[in-house]
């Protein structure tokens, strides 16, 4: 059977992971564009965060079910407790790899529950020191599931004109406080080494379990 290039992405169950940014509901329309399906998760920072990062993220996905006229499943995982355990146990300067590793490996398991075929970043090329080249591989390693990034060659001035034309960059930049557990020097050329030596020092797949077990939906 031969499929078209629109046929094989409607045919794809993307899980999301969403935040009250600029990049990742972007990221998300232009799946869904595409025709993909999408169930969304949201990693809740707080008391890292405010409500309105929270706010801010119930809105975005709720303008893109308007928008696309779908219903887009979406799942809120609580993340205080992997900061901690970072903050606690493991060296600063990589507490943001390893957070973003963290997320990664719980939406894993929720793309199995839910039958998914990957997962769905707004991640662009450089923007922030967990989306450098080397960070990003080794960040991917800490799953087997393929991760799409459809923005990754854009610069932000080119994905902040996709979210105005769509509607979400006047949602995207409402007041709200960006995660604050950030360390002040963080690595933007992390060894995989290094990463996996500092993962030994917490209980990961404790975490994952945590994680799951207080995810709600929205």
């Amino acid at each position: 059977m031969l499929y078209t290039r629109n046929t094989l992405v409607q045919a794809m169950k993307l899980v999301s992971l969403i935040s009250g940014g600029i990049d990742s509901p972007v990221a998300t329309h232009v799946m869904l564009e595409r025709g993909a399906e999408v169930v969304a998760v949201h990693f809740d920072n707080r008391p890292f965060t405010d409500d309105g990062q929270f706010d801010k993220t119930r809105a975005l996905i709720g303008h893109l079910q308007k928008k696309h006229n779908v219903k887009i499943k979406t799942l809120v995982v609580p993340h205080k407790e992997s900061h901690v355990a970072f903050a606690q146990y493991c060296k600063s300067n990589l507490h943001c790899v390893l957070c973003r590793r963290m997320m990664l490996r719980v939406s894993e398991r929720i793309a199995e529950m839910e039958g998914a075929d990957a997962l769905l970043t707004g991640e662009s090329l450089g923007q922030v020191a967990s989306q450098t080249l080397r960070n990003i591989r080794s960040e991917s390693q800490a799953v087997s599931i393929p991760i799409l990034r459809p923005l990754i060659g854009l610069d932000k001035l080119e994905i902040e004109d996709v979210a105005k034309k769509i509607g979400t960059y006047d949602i995207s930049i409402l007041p709200g406080m960006c995660c604050s557990i950030v360390p002040r020097k963080p690595s933007t050329y992390s060894r995989l080494e290094s990463v996996l030596e500092e993962e030994e020092r917490v209980d990961i797949q404790e975490m994952v379990r945590e994680a799951l077990g207080g995810m709600y939906i929205l």
